[in-house]
This record gives structure tokens, sequence and C-alpha cells, in this order.
């Protein structure tokens, strides 16, 4: 057992670890030990006012971005399968799918241009986004029932 090691058996022996500030609280971890100390406090200031770093935004923006093309793309399919089974012009109602389809790959396709330079400014590999495979992300929604998505 190192010095180090024994000092601290020895202490918590002791009890000289018990009523420590904060026992029994989670640890603030909020501080970046790596960070210069010369930016902590901009940075701390930053944080408390609900600024982030650019490509946590960005990162963000993304997940919206994607979520809300899903969301629209699926009121355009909810209200196919209805108007369908309704009776409506078969013809125009496939329009308007195909209509949002087409609009459904565009945003697609430019959210993945996104991606692209999204994951080239990140720090790290672990950060990087997959591109969104928009034939899978259309099957996906089209093989679900309505009753899946309520």
């Amino acid at each position: 057992m190192s010095n180090v090691e024994e000092h601290i058996r020895r202490a918590m022996q002791q009890g000289k670890f018990e009523n420590l500030p904060g026992k029994g609280k989670p640890l603030k971890l909020d501080e970046n030990p790596l960070e210069d100390p010369d930016w902590r406090l901009a940075h701390q200031m930053l944080r408390s006012s609900g600024f982030t770093l650019p490509w946590i935004e960005t990162s963000r923006e993304i997940e919206k971005e994607l979520e809300t093309a899903r969301k629209s793309l699926a009121r355009t399919w909810n209200w196919r399968q209805t108007s369908l089974s309704n009776g409506e012009n078969a013809d125009h109602v496939e329009y308007e799918w195909q209509q949002a389809l087409d609009g459904f790959r565009t945003q697609i396709t430019l959210l993945n241009k996104r991606i692209f330079s999204f994951n080239i400014g990140v720090p790290a590999e672990r950060f990087q986004k997959p591109i969104i495979n928009v034939d899978r992300e259309i099957n996906q929604l089209t093989s679900e029932t309505l009753s899946d998505r309520l």
C-alpha cells in the first residue's frame, strides 16, 4: 500500500472524513480542471446565463429540426391514411403525399450537410452525429400504424 493510501486509511479510521461540508450531497463538478484559469470566470458566467459552446447549440438545433421534419411527415402520413380510408380523391392524396416526401427528402439532405459540417467541428469523434438515412426514416414512419404514434 502506498504512503498516501496509508494516510487516507488512517484518517478514515480516526473519523477525519466524518462531518465534512456537503456530506451526503452530490459533488459539484461544474469546474473543468483542464480549463484555462484566466477564462474560468468568463465560462462560468456564460454557463450560468444559459450560453453554451457553439457546437453543442448546433447539435440541439439539428435534433430539433430533425424532430420537426419527422412530425410534419407523420402528420401528412396520418392525413393520407385517414383521407384514403374516407374515400377521398386518391390521386390528390397521393400527390400531396409525394410533395411531403419530396420536402422531407430536401430537409434531410440539408440536415445531412449540417451534420457533415458539425462532425468536422466537434472536439472529439464521440460527439459526432450519424448521417440520417432518409429511406430508413420514411420506412420507419410508414410501417407504424396511427395508433403506434399516439
